[in-house]
């Protein structure tokens, strides 16, 4: 079985969580299921910039990425927030690989809009880099960070990597471990289950607005490309990775039709 975990920067940014992360993530890989994990760094990236006198912009959710912030995603996101979450899995008795999307044409990525810099939008994913970790029983952890083959650098949205990787490494679940129970309706009631077109009537309803927009748009995605389930589920919970696992499905599990849930 194959697992890809995204998981925000806000779970990275405490030593506790990540510790607590990383144990729980070498848990799964000892009992025999391949992991590739995913992250953000937004929250460490702004403050980064924010130390060296540097202004985050934004347009529709999207940070602006100069060449001067490019230099700070190096830094961030593949720098100090990836390696610091590799050490915290070889702690945990899991050995790591960090990584970004530039490395083995994981991730191949085209501008966005020329009005962000840039931003890109993964175009092509090639698993091979993450077959061959995996193969060795390494875990990888991938910045969400593209390249082109004309050596260009792009700031790509952490959902929207882990999407193009969950795809490309054809895996049976997406497990997104955010800040959040996980998806609600108009009412603020949970949602324990939840198909494609369920997630689309939420957004058009006005339910789901903003960074959940987003995210239930990349987990439909991922459905139409093949993961047969995405969840959606507060990564600071309680054993969450194994609760996900054993299909008990804390937060919000996804599927593409009906049919689907059990």
């Amino acid at each position: 079985m194959r697992i890809l975990v995204k998981l925000g920067g806000a779970l990275l940014d405490n030593p506790d969580s990540r510790a607590s992360i990383a144990r729980q993530i070498a848990e799964v890989r000892r009992s025999g299921i391949d992991v590739v994990v995913v992250h953000g760094g937004g929250k460490q990236m702004t403050r980064y910039l924010a130390d060296r006198g540097v202004e985050s912009q934004f347009v529709n959710g999207l940070r602006v990425t100069t060449p001067e912030v490019v230099d700070a995603l190096l830094k961030v996101f593949a720098g100090s927030v990836n390696h610091e979450l590799v050490a915290s899995l070889n702690a945990a008795g899991a050995p790591a690989v960090g990584l970004s999307g530039i490395d083995g044409f994981l991730a191949e990525a085209e501008p966005m809009d020329p009005a962000l810099g840039a931003v890109g939008r993964v175009t092509k994913s090639d698993p091979s880099v993450l077959e061959a970790l995996t193969d060795f029983d390494f875990i990888p952890v991938v910045a969400c960070v593209a390249g082109d083959r004309k050596g260009n650098i792009y700031n790509v949205n952490a959902d929207q990597m882990a999407v193009a990787c969950a795809i490309a490494f054809e895996v049976e679940q997406l497990v997104f471990l955010t800040d959040v129970e996980g998806v609600v309706d108009g009412s603020r009631k949970l949602l324990t289950t939840l198909t494609a077109s369920g997630a689309q009537k939420l957004i058009a309803e006005g339910a789901a607005t903003g960074g959940m927009q987003a995210k239930l748009n990349a987990a439909r995605s991922a459905l139409d490309g093949g993961v047969a389930q995405v969840t959606i589920t507060l990564g600071s919970a309680k054993n969450v990775l194994a609760r996900v696992l054993s299909g008990e499905s804390p937060g919000t599990r996804m599927v593409l039709e009906e049919a689907h849930v059990l």
